[in-house]
């Protein structure tokens, strides 16, 4: 099997992505409630990805 090496980042956004996938397909009925709920998981993860990305940096500096 083929190794990936992904950075940081990219394990993050994978992370976000499937973690928002199932808790859309999981949590809401119609298809419509779904796709909306994922996208808004996603963005909340992004956000606080980017937030706490930023968050570190200025206490590492």
């Amino acid at each position: 099997m083929p190794k990936m090496n992904l950075s940081h980042f990219e394990a993050a956004l994978l992370f976000s992505l499937f973690t928002s996938v199932v808790m859309g397909v999981v949590t809401k009925r119609t298809d419509r409630e779904r796709f909306q709920y994922g996208a808004y998981v996603f963005a909340c993860f992004l956000v606080a990805l980017f937030g706490l990305g930023w968050l570190m940096q200025l206490g590492h500096g």
